[in-house]
């Protein structure tokens, strides 16, 4: 699955299958389901769940907690747009797969 998928993806009522549990992760945030979301981040014990669950509480408000997993992802709190930061996490993940 390429970027372009991915968001096309978006369009449907659930996630593909094939989406890494991240990539689910990200889709239901995406899709407004941040506690779905959070539920995966914080099950997985990985530097990458990490930065998922930092990029979370920051989209949350609870920079104390997202600069926590930031820490934990081996990453500093990006001075980006959450937008723009969800986007490197897909595009991240999807080259991972």
């Amino acid at each position: 699955m390429d970027s372009v998928e991915f968001h096309r993806s978006l369009a449907s009522a659930t996630p593909p299958d094939t989406l890494s549990p991240l990539l689910k992760a990200l889709w239901l945030d995406r899709k407004g389901d941040w506690a779905g979301s959070h539920d995966i981040a914080q099950d997985i014990d990985t530097p990458d769940a990490a930065w998922v669950h930092a990029y979370l509480h920051r989209k949350e408000g609870d920079l104390w907690n997202a600069d926590y997993w930031y820490r934990r992802a081996g990453r500093n709190r990006p001075a980006i747009s959450l937008e723009r930061e969800w986007d490197e996490l897909v595009n991240a993940f999807l080259s991972q797969a």
